[in-house]
């Protein structure tokens, strides 16, 4: 009984405290010699900032008229110009910012949470659960997921809380296939093997060994599903199905359009902050790859 309770115990037999200090620091290293992941870093940094102070730079309603129209970048008290109607570009920019974050992150929570759950039980018990579950996996990954979203936003009515759901919804079965195939490998590890010998119970064997060692690859694949659901966030807004009340960069993208070939500018900055802030999250998670790659990690020591 001893020996079953020590394999049991193996995964936890370090020391918390180290473990979490040696992991910081490994992380700290990691950050400072990957340049994905340091440059990633610092923008997505620099991106949450702005949106998090807009209200201190850039107080009141960035929908607000504060100024004449069509004022190219550079003019006084505009840094960044205004729109067709006389907003500031550089207010709604970092307005923008909190939206588009907020959306990303919430859409990406969602689709993390239904991935893990359906994961979970398909690759820890098997046979017709996983069968069925992920038949329901593959019907989801055949259908048009920009257009299913699309579907349900319309249905729903544009709003921010439509487009978290439709986004979500829409993006889970990759990380359903992630957590199924870790699931699968854990199940049979000595430790797991333990734990039902001494009788502990599915849902304990699975909230202690199961998920904690089956989530690895959720936390680089977070990273691509916030870049995603910031794109398909912007493209629904920019085809007018984004929230009315709020301004994002999508929605500036599409106001900006009917006067792209006289003031650019207009499309272009709202452009320029989608971009670098996927590229950002793209570079984010291709450094968290590396870093947690246990082969990459044997090579840098």
């Amino acid at each position: 009984m001893n020996t079953l309770v020590s394999r049991l115990r193996a995964p936890e037999a370090l020391n918390m405290p180290a473990l979490r200090f040696s992991r910081t620091r490994r992380f700290a290293r990691a950050a400072w010699s990957s340049r994905p992941l340091l440059v990633g870093g610092l923008i997505v940094l620099s991106t949450v900032l702005a949106a998090v102070f807009a209200g201190v730079f850039y107080p009141g309603d960035p929908l607000d008229f504060v100024a004449q129209p069509n004022l190219w970048p550079g003019a006084p008290d505009f840094p960044l110009g205004t729109d067709m109607m006389g907003r500031d570009m550089a207010a709604g920019l970092v307005h923008a910012a909190r939206v588009s974050l907020w959306v990303g992150l919430s859409a990406a929570l969602l689709a993390i949470f239904i991935g893990i759950v359906l994961g979970i039980f398909s690759g820890y018990f098997g046979g017709w659960v996983d069968d069925v579950l992920m038949r329901i996996t593959e019907m989801f990954q055949t259908l048009p997921s920009f257009l299913f979203a699309i579907v349900l936003v319309v249905v729903l009515n544009p709003s921010i809380g439509s487009i978290v759901f439709a986004i979500g919804v829409t993006s889970w079965p990759q990380i359903a296939r992630l957590v199924r195939a870790e699931a699968m490998r854990v199940r049979n590890a000595e430790y797991v093997a333990a734990a039902t010998t001494i009788g502990l119970g599915h849902g304990r064997i699975i909230a202690r060994h199961v998920l904690p060692n089956s989530i690895a690859p959720v936390v680089v694949a977070t990273s691509v599903l916030m870049a995603q659901a910031i794109l398909t966030e912007a493209s629904l807004s920019f085809l007018g199905l984004g929230d009315p009340n709020v301004i994002s960069w999508g929605s500036m993208v599409g106001a900006g359009r009917s006067t792209l070939r006289t003031a650019w500018y207009m499309t272009a900055l709202p452009g320029f902050a989608i971009f670098l802030t996927v590229i950002s999250f793209m570079l984010l998670g291709n450094g968290l790859n590396d870093w947690l790659n246990p082969r990459l990690q044997k090579r840098g020591h």
